[in-house]
């Protein structure tokens, strides 16, 4: 298990590799990829981050990510071989909670972000 990343430092890295997604979601929901879908990322007018999975122009499913409910980011090893887990967990109290998770097709690269902000 590598050592928690700050949401800033994941949405920045996750900008620059959107077809690396496999799948993300709540754990309520999930959007899995496709060859014929993409992903598209977005900041709304309040700072939410929007993550959409869109075939063409008609948008499939939506997650709107708030930054202030993310504590850190986590990543861990997924079930499949191949597959990097990113769990966005929420803190309150005493109380920890996945709130949303990614699932890319590598892992965070160190070497393409020398001064990873990391939670300590």
């Amino acid at each position: 298990m590598e050592t928690p990343l700050t949401f800033e430092a994941f949405w920045t890295w996750l900008n620059r590799h959107p077809n690396c997604i496999v799948r993300a979601g709540t754990p309520d929901s999930v959007l899995y990829d496709d060859e014929d879908l993409h992903w598209y990322l977005a900041t709304d007018d309040d700072d939410n981050r929007i993550v959409q999975l869109l075939r063409g122009k008609r948008i499939l499913g939506e997650l709107v990510i708030v930054p202030e409910r993310v504590a850190y980011v986590q990543e861990f090893p997924a079930e499949q071989q191949d597959e990097h887990s990113f769990e966005l967990v929420a803190e309150g109290g005493d109380e920890r909670e996945v709130a949303y998770f990614f699932v890319f097709t590598h892992g965070f690269s160190t070497d393409e972000a020398p001064n990873r902000p990391r939670i300590h």
